[in-house]
């Protein structure tokens, strides 16, 4: 009995060994990551921005600092600006010293998630990044995916088109955010999400400008996405003629 006891023992403990190892690997994955934040959210353990700057803010100023400098650009600026290009993947940050100078690019950071194809957000759920010109409307230091942005979507040329053409229901809480997963938002990675939360904390989110375009318009012979809606041209016409305001630095041909 004492060994039928004793095996009966060494088996729960090695389940138990066995459990402890699989949720170590489960909280060591990016979704094992948003487990942890959610639990630690709703456990009411939140940072405050100013912690995230503390943080964080050495390693980014680390990490930015020579890209500033190689720009001529002090760190941090008076005013930046994060350009999303959808079809080639790409978010361009750059800086300007104050409102009445040119922008600089400053750093390319890779996309490594945006879900839908080319095309502004119509309506909850359509699973669509949106397209256009955004502020940036609140920094969360207690995002699922580490810290975020949240875009002003839907805006005003959103909300007119909607009521224009009877739509509602257009969704919320698009965010640029670490991780490499999104449903209508731009995830960046947790260490870029790190540089733009804590630049926009530093400069100001009134000081942030937010572009986000279904392809280069930069580039010569770079068609808008086929459309017929007058709406949507006029969006395209204006993202390509506010480009031309941001220098680029070996921009992709279309694919």
């Amino acid at each position: 009995m004492r060994w039928q006891r004793f095996g009966k023992r060494r088996v729960v403990l090695i389940a138990i060994a066995a459990l402890l190892c699989l949720t170590g690997l489960i909280l060591a994955t990016e979704r094992g990551s948003v487990i942890v934040n959610y639990l630690r959210v709703r456990l009411g353990s939140v940072y405050t921005t100013a912690e995230r700057l503390e943080m964080h803010g050495a390693n980014v100023e680390s990490r930015l600092q020579p890209a500033f400098a190689a720009a001529h650009l002090t760190y941090p600026p008076a005013e930046i600006a994060f350009v999303t290009i959808k079809q080639t993947r790409e978010l361009h940050l750059y800086a300007r010293p104050s409102p009445d100078t040119a922008w600089t690019l400053v750093r390319t950071y890779p996309v490594l998630a945006l879900s839908g194809y080319l095309g502004p957000k119509l309506r909850e759920g359509d699973k669509q990044v949106p397209e256009g010109f955004y502020r940036a409307e609140f920094l969360n230091p207690n995002s699922l995916f580490h810290v975020s942005i949240r875009l002003n979507y839907p805006n005003a040329t959103d909300k007119a088109a909607a009521r224009a053409e009877g739509r509602t229901n257009l969704g919320s809480d698009i965010m640029i955010h670490g991780s490499s997963y999104s449903v209508g938002c731009i995830a960046i990675g947790n260490e870029a999400a790190e540089d733009l939360f804590v630049l926009a904390a530093i400069v100001g989110r009134e000081w942030v400008q937010i572009i986000i375009s279904p392809v280069d318009f930069r580039v010569p012979g770079t068609r808008a996405p086929d459309t017929d809606q007058p709406w949507i041209r006029s969006l395209y016409a204006s993202l390509a003629r506010e480009l031309q305001n941001f220098p680029v630095a070996g921009a992709r041909a279309p694919d």
